[in-house]
């Protein structure tokens, strides 16, 4: 068995063992929540490992009979998968440094099943992107649904069982949807479920396109992508905050991956238009959730909008590189495919980062309504200095990593502009004005969120007597928020790894380069990005300023004086700060139908879970209406016969005798005759 493979087997034998751990040590809770925690973040470590160790290298395969003929138990470990295995691995480590200090807030209500679920929850993914085979992929993506379930039903109030119910119907529908895609692929595969055996036996159109608006749907459902998200801004708020933040940063993206999966690696990518519907989806999702996420005062169901507009941004590269794959433009493929590779790492370490920090704010605050926050910056300044690189990366300000990523995804749709069809040259325009459409409100929303929860003055009296957070929970929020850092700063480094694994996706050649501190999309004709360089250019003109005014005040030092703000000639009063609803009233008003839209859909969910409930309820009546007439008569009949033989065994040992004697007699007649 080769390293990869070991180190994969280790991280998921060690998952097993601390979720297995936790749930022993439920009684101990201080014992349940280390051994969780530490038995994830070993096994993070090693799976990270793993990950990484076949970004450049040739796929690792482990084939072992299973229990059915059509089941083997197939893992693979190539590039795609060991980038999504690294990424995953590598929040879920960060995740359980956090949880040390984090769910200590739990104790008392079942820690012990917290870790188990959180452990197994990241173990199904790891085996869900590793399977290689239909069977055993859905059944560990059934496994990373019910455990994501009931992590988010943890709380078990109202809101938590409601979301979660949503939640389940959502993921079920679209496992249906897979099923049924990977149903017909095993029909043109002789019956194989392997993936093998659908890479060679691709199916012909119009059954290849269903196969993948299937698998569209179902995996589209579980990134959250519009129109399917309505589970998601209920689901991700609802969970405890460091699994908030591997259900935002890591469980969504399995959907990209499936997309990716089977749309390209199975498929094989040849059809146009199948790119260009996935770039449709990924620019209306990217709009529309960055202008729902402005509209929100729970700073949890913010950053859970947030995750469809970067998924929408993800779908974006991955329909311009679908796109290049169909029109035979390795250039196109590679960089589009790569951008949304990139900006799925990205998004995975900034929006861990800001569901972390959402966390810790909330740890003390007690509430996720940002308009009872305010002034925490003081109090919590080492949460407030991540929180502000995690929005500072997730609104594309460089040198940070989330401006790299979309970056590229500029690059990729102009590059497909230039040399597309017309429906090409139609669509990717638009998609690159919707970008940054959405990269501009995306700035907006977060100026509205930092401002509103860490600058001004307290607006409650938990923000008044707030602290920082533990130590475990700053380690976590620091080493993603130096993550977010070292990806924007080694761009020329890690661009071309991520090419590489979108060429190995393609099977195309590597159309990124890396030219020392620079990065090169494909074409050294085309923009050439240094973020070292933005980086000494962004500090030299914060620190240009900041002299000049350090020495303008220490030549006027002794003329300073202090007044009270100016307030159009009234007294200061502290209902005049700026809030989370003023903020965001102009854009409301401007986007009114989108929000009518959104009301409207959560009325028509709304509805659907009430029928559903409904069903289930007259189900419960007629139950026991088939047990009065059918079942409950044949019990009564057995009862009674069974009451009646007791009186054959009495107790009474002369009777047990002449049963004897009139057994022999019986006998001796049958013998006679």
């Amino acid at each position: 068995m080769s390293p990869p493979l070991q180190l994969l087997i280790l991280s998921l034998g060690l998952y097993g063992v601390a979720a297995l751990a936790s749930l022993l040590l439920a009684r101990r809770e201080t014992l349940a929540v280390w051994s969780a925690g530490l038995g994830g973040l070993l096994a993070g470590v090693a799976g990270t490992a793993a990950g990484l160790s076949v970004l450049s290298g040739a796929p690792a395969v482990l084939d072992v009979a299973g229990p059915f003929p059509f089941a083997h138990f197939v893992i693979r470990l190539d590039a795609l998968a060991g980038l999504m295995v690294a990424v995953i691995s590598a929040l879920a480590a960060v995740a359980a440094v956090y949880s040390l200090a984090y769910v200590r807030e739990y104790t008392g209500r079942g820690v012990g099943a917290m870790g188990f679920f959180l452990n197994l929850f990241v173990g199904a993914m790891v085996l869900v992107v590793v399977a290689d085979n239909a069977f055993w992929f859905l059944v560990f993506f059934e496994m990373m649904s019910l455990a994501s379930y009931f992590l988010v039903i943890f709380d078990q109030d109202e809101e938590a069982v409601s979301a979660g119910f949503v939640y389940f119907l959502v993921a079920h529908a679209g496992s249906v949807a897979i099923m049924a895609a990977f149903y017909l692929l095993a029909n043109g595969a002789g019956g194989s479920f392997d993936f093998a055996a659908f890479r060679a036996a691709r199916p012909a159109e119009p059954i290849a396109s269903i196969v993948f608006l299937l698998a569209l749907a179902g995996f589209g459902a579980k990134a959250g992508m519009i129109p399917l998200h309505v589970w998601l801004p209920r689901a991700h708020p609802a969970a405890p905050s460091h699994a908030s933040s591997l259900m935002s940063g890591v469980m969504i993206k399995i959907g990209v991956f499936g997309i990716v999966k089977v749309g390209i690696d199975l498929l094989g990518g040849g059809v146009l238009w199948w790119g260009v519907l996935v770039l449709a989806l990924g620019a209306i999702s990217s709009v529309l959730g960055v202008v729902y996420a402005l509209a929100e005062h729970d700073i949890k169901k913010l950053l859970a909008y947030h995750s469809v507009e970067n998924i929408g941004i993800i779908l974006l590269g991955v329909g311009t590189g679908m796109i290049g794959l169909a029109a035979q433009q390795p250039l196109v493929a590679v960089l589009g495919l790569m951008a949304g590779l990139y900006h799925l790492v990205n998004h995975a370490v900034f929006k861990g980062l800001l569901f972390l920090g959402a966390g810790s704010v909330i740890y003390r605050m007690h509430t996720k309504n940002m308009e009872e926050m305010g002034g925490l910056a003081r109090a919590m300044p080492w949460t407030s200095l991540c929180f502000l690189v995690g929005a500072l990366a997730i609104s594309a300000i460089p040198p940070l990593n989330g401006f790299v990523s979309e970056w590229f995804t500029y690059q990729a749709l102009f590059a497909a502009a230039l040399d597309g069809t017309f429906l090409v040259k139609f669509a990717t325009p638009i998609a690159a004005t919707m970008l940054a459409l959405t990269g501009a409100l995306a700035v907006m929303c977060f100026v509205k969120a930092y401002g509103v929860i860490f600058s001004g003055a307290p607006r409650s009296r938990h923000a008044e007597h707030a602290r920082e957070v533990p130590a475990a929970m700053v380690i976590g929020m620091v080493v993603l928020a130096a993550a977010c850092v070292a990806l924007g700063l080694a761009a020329p480094l890690v661009a071309p790894v991520i090419g590489g694994v979108a060429a190995a996706t393609l099977h195309m050649p590597v159309a990124v380069l890396a030219d020392g501190a620079l990065v090169v999309p494909g074409d050294p004709a085309r923009a050439v990005l240094s973020t070292p360089l933005i980086a000494l250019l962004l500090i030299a003109a914060a620190v240009l300023p900041l002299a000049l005014m350090a020495a303008w005040s220490a030549a006027r030092a002794g003329v300073r004086r202090v007044a009270a703000p100016w307030a159009c000639g009234y007294l200061p009063d502290g209902h005049m700060a700026v809030s989370a609803g003023s903020f965001a009233q102009p854009i409301r008003m401007f986007f009114r139908p989108l929000y009518a839209v959104r009301k409207d859909v959560a009325v028509v969910s709304t509805a659907i879970s009430h029928r559903f409930e409904s069903v289930v309820a007259q189900a419960r009546r007629s139950e026991p209406l088939f047990d009065r007439t059918l079942v409950a008569p044949v019990i009564d009949a057995v009862t009674g016969i069974g009451r009646r033989a007791q009186t054959l065994q009495n107790g009474d040992f002369r009777i047990y005798c002449l049963y004897i004697v009139g057994a022999l007699v019986a006998l001796l007649l049958v013998t006679l005759r």
